[in-house]
């Protein structure tokens, strides 16, 4: 631990440089130090310039945790001292990955990202989680890193050794629909990506069918994947259908709380049973609306030789009995996986009731005993009556620049044929 400083979840209120400088000597003193945690304290602009000063001659630097260190602090505060800090790690020529999570930025503070996220070639690990971005500011953030790639580009031309980004976390940031068309650019130039969460962030069907064919599917590196808590309905579950083939080294698929729908959860079952993703262990499927036919198609999935190290299941929350055989069966192949092959998971502990099996199943709707032309029309009313809340949603006060890009692909997305 000698290369590390941390003053993590202190609670410190530093306001002035005297205040930073009676915490601040262990990492003045140490010209070696590798990562450094400021996390859970709150820094004004004046601490931030004494800290900046002192991080930009940290030339091994690897990873800088700046979460939640603005709580309390003036909108007209935050960008002169996020500035300040980002300025300084720019100098940092090793800092790989980057903490900004649970800080307001919002639109009239994301400026003093662009620079950072644009220009440092380093960056392989990107969090920026709960920050209050909205679609206009989302939309900057993923330009930044659109030309963050172009840079690592001209880099690598000059003979320099420069890692691809790998890790993208972006939620809790209502990027919405009107910020798709410059995610799915960032994520054309940043094919490499490993890593990608972006939960919870009101993206409609539309946006998170275009994020996926023209944006994610280019990322066949991808290993783990979270879009959970935004709209699928059966259009983007179609889309995911299509593109899952093309991330051969995917391990763990997020599209939980999403409506994927009944008619998505056999669509996705079926494309997982080609057996393209030999490398899934995880499926967070819960809350979609899935019934006893896309828990059968799931489970023909897992059992065939479609998903050979499936290890975990979560369908809470869906549309089946828990008596369904299919979940016997699950749960059979999965309880079997890990008492005999267990040690071929390395970093999973075998103890963890939460890396194994089935999830607690007991929030689960009983399927209605209606004919099919009658559950394809309810499906579709309840698809309707949450794409109207995510419109209504949408039409709350945060800046949203109307992009033509999104339009145009929105309704070639809309023409898709539901089969």
């Amino acid at each position: 631990m000698a290369n590390v400083f941390s003053l993590r979840g202190q609670a410190l209120k530093l306001n002035t440089a005297a205040d930073l400088q009676k915490h601040i000597k262990p990492l003045e003193d140490n010209p070696h130090v590798e990562e450094i945690h400021i996390e859970g304290n709150t820094i004004g602009v004046e601490a931030s310039q004494a800290l900046a000063k002192i991080l930009e001659t940290k030339s091994s630097l690897k990873y800088a945790n700046l979460a939640d260190i603005f709580t309390g602090r003036l909108l007209a505060e935050i960008p002169q001292a996020l500035d300040a800090l980002l300025q300084a790690l720019l100098k940092c020529p090793n800092l790989h990955t980057i903490n900004l999570n649970d800080n307001a930025f919002g639109l009239n503070t994301v400026e003093p990202l662009r620079p950072f996220l644009s220009q440092h070639t380093p960056l392989q690990h990107l969090y920026l989680n709960n920050n209050g971005l909205g679609p206009a500011a989302g939309t900057l953030v993923a330009e930044a890193l659109a030309q963050l790639a172009e840079k690592k580009a001209a880099a690598r031309k000059d003979g320099k050794d420069v890692a691809d980004l790998e890790t993208v976390v972006c939620g809790r940031n209502r990027l919405e629909t009107g910020s798709m068309a410059a995610w799915v650019k960032a994520y054309q130039a940043n094919n490499k990506v490993k890593t990608v969460k972006m939960v919870q962030n009101g993206i409609r069907q539309e946006g998170i069918g275009m994020l996926l064919q023209h944006g994610l599917s280019a990322c066949t590196q991808l290993e783990t994947l979270d879009l959970q808590d935004n709209t699928f309905t059966a259009l983007a579950a179609k889309t995911l259908a299509n593109v899952v083939s093309k991330w051969t080294e995917l391990r763990d698929l997020g599209v939980g709380d999403s409506l994927l729908s009944a008619r998505g959860g056999v669509m996705l079952g079926d494309a997982l049973a080609k057996g393209k993703n030999p490398k899934i262990e995880i499926l967070r499927l819960q809350f979609n609306e899935i019934d006893t036919k896309g828990l059968k198609a799931l489970t023909d999935a897992a059992t065939g030789s479609g998903l050979p190290r499936l290890r975990r299941v979560e369908l809470n929350g869906n549309k089946f009995s828990e008596d369904d055989t299919n979940i016997e069966k699950l749960r059979d192949i999965l309880d079997k996986r890990k008492e005999e092959h267990a040690e071929e998971y390395p970093g999973v502990d075998e103890d963890d009731e939460d890396a194994w099996g089935i999830d607690e199943l007991d929030e689960l709707e009983e399927e209605d005993e209606e004919d099919e032309d009658e559950v394809d029309v309810e499906e579709e009313d309840e698809e309707e009556k949450i794409v109207k809340d995510a419109d209504a949603a949408e039409e709350e006060p945060v800046a949203q620049e109307k992009d033509k890009d999104v339009d145009d692909l929105a309704d070639v997305l809309e023409k898709t044929e539901l089969k």
